[in-house]
């Protein structure tokens, strides 16, 4: 018997050509309150309104892809010179997404990865200030930040591997830079089965071949995006 994962994100239904060539990307975005939206969207060139003026975020942009996916009302404010030239976009600053607004040092961020974004949704060098945009099928965390020594929550990230009558799901979390620590006591969901991992961060869960939706989550910090496990 075999386990493998694969990231599970509704279909998008046929782009124009322009937008098809921009980066379509895995987006997960986890309120305050616990409930998470994942997404795959089009990170293709759009305009936002900052104090009555149009602002560009540019394609490739964690942004852009933001305001494509139209889960919830955005407030955004610009720190910089905004227009609509997508390179006058690096002060663009999410502050708000939904019912969750800043507040003190707490607040919206982003990760590309397992890595918490260095520079602005909408800069146009890149999430990490590097030149590079984003690429088709990267994954962009949203999350609520709540700061404690310097540092966001960690976000969760599971992975299976098969075993005598069912299969292992290893979870772990993730800091800031996208180092990684086992999450015990994390709750994993794997089809109809909620099992709590070890100390390792480890959740052992009898199920028969078939195809499952798995995710985890934990007290404190970010859910897991939501994979689709595969024992056969």
């Amino acid at each position: 018997m075999r386990a493998a994962v694969v990231l599970t994100a509704a279909a998008l239904a046929a782009a124009p050509a322009a937008e098809a060539r921009a980066p379509v990307v895995h987006q997960l975005v986890v309120f305050r309150s616990g409930k998470a939206v994942a997404k795959k969207v089009s990170s293709r060139e759009v305009l936002v309104t900052v104090r009555q003026r149009r602002c560009a975020a540019g394609t490739g942009t964690a942004l852009a892809a933001l305001v494509r996916s139209k889960l919830a009302p955005l407030r955004l404010r610009d720190f910089g010179s905004c227009s609509r030239r997508a390179s006058d976009g690096g002060g663009l600053f999410v502050s708000g997404i939904g019912p969750d607004r800043n507040k003190g040092r707490n607040g919206w961020t982003y990760k590309v990865g397992r890595r918490a974004a260095t520079a602005g949704a909408a800069d146009p060098t890149g999430p990490f200030g590097s030149g590079r945009r984003l690429r088709s099928d990267q994954r962009v965390t949203w999350f609520y930040c709540r700061l404690v020594a310097g540092s966001c929550q960690r976000t969760l990230e599971l992975k299976a591997a098969a075993e005598p009558g069912g299969v292992a799901i290893s979870v772990r979390g993730y800091d800031d830079e996208g180092k990684g620590a086992p999450a015990g006591a994390a709750t994993v969901r794997l089809g109809g089965a909620t099992v709590v991992t070890d100390p390792g961060g480890v959740a052992h869960i009898a199920v028969p071949p078939g195809s499952y939706k798995a995710h985890a989550w934990k007290a404190g910090l970010v859910r897991s995006f939501s994979e689709r496990v595969v024992v056969r």
